[in-house]
């Protein structure tokens, strides 16, 4: 990356995995926490938890709106290590204390992550309107609040509140309508070539792609003119 972005109004983030974790797909975050509390399974299997987690959440209304990071990610691996249990791999009893262990690892990384990210968010407020934009639960205003982020992202579209995921581009149509700019004026910066990147070139949207560790091989092999590895770089592009 050596051309800055010119004629840029605006900028809009994805937060799980930009903000959140310098890139990396949670996947990997969490799979390392499992490590370090040594629940100690085939990453296959682990994978199959992580996916059916998530499509129970998606589901079912576990996460409400007063729910902070912290809650959500203990919700969210009494879940895996209870479909892990279910698969005999892993006793029970340990569901609940295993669930907390791991679930601290994971915020202390987010919080560290998000506190290095106050610098380029900071340089970036001064310039631009930031907004929003985050497949997401339904109480990503208090996970913003809980990390002190909110100051940066007074409008924020969040995919549980207005009924639009990713990959769909309406979702980040929604955001570039919410600064009243042109799509051309408007720089999205996420994690995910086929989440984020796609969908805002297709509105007309420039992207910057900050490419951690990948969910799959295909995005960690795909490559992109416009991509970093750290959110700090963003100081030298926009």
């Amino acid at each position: 990356m050596t051309e800055k972005f010119k004629d840029i109004k605006g900028v809009i983030f994805d937060y799980g995995g930009t903000i959140d974790s310098g890139g990396d797909h949670w996947s990997e975050v969490i799979w390392e926490a499992w490590q370090k509390a040594d629940v100690l399974v085939d990453k296959g299997l682990f994978r199959d938890c992580y996916v059916y987690a998530e499509r129970e959440l998606a589901r079912v209304l576990h996460i409400l709106p007063h729910h902070n990071f912290g809650d959500l990610l203990n919700i969210k691996m009494n879940i895996e290590l209870q479909k892990l249990s279910e698969t005999g791999n892993f006793p029970p009893e340990q569901i609940e204390s295993k669930s907390k262990e791991i679930a601290g690892y994971c915020y202390a990384a987010a919080k560290k992550a998000t506190e290095d990210a106050k610098e380029t968010l900071d340089y970036l407020a001064g310039k631009y309107p930031l907004v929003l934009v985050s497949n997401f639960y339904g109480n990503i205003n208090t996970v913003l609040e809980d990390f002190g982020l909110k100051k940066y992202f007074p409008t924020v579209v969040e995919s549980a509140v207005v009924g639009v995921r990713k990959p769909d581009p309406e979702i980040f149509r929604l955001g570039v309508e919410s600064m009243k700019l042109k799509p051309e004026e408007v720089v999205v910066i996420g994690d995910s070539y086929s989440k984020d990147i796609e969908p805002a070139l297709s509105l007309g949207c420039r992207a910057v792609w900050i490419k951690g560790k990948q969910w799959s091989s295909e995005e960690a092999e795909r490559e992109y003119p416009a991509t970093i590895g750290t959110l700090s770089e963003l100081q030298g592009l926009l």
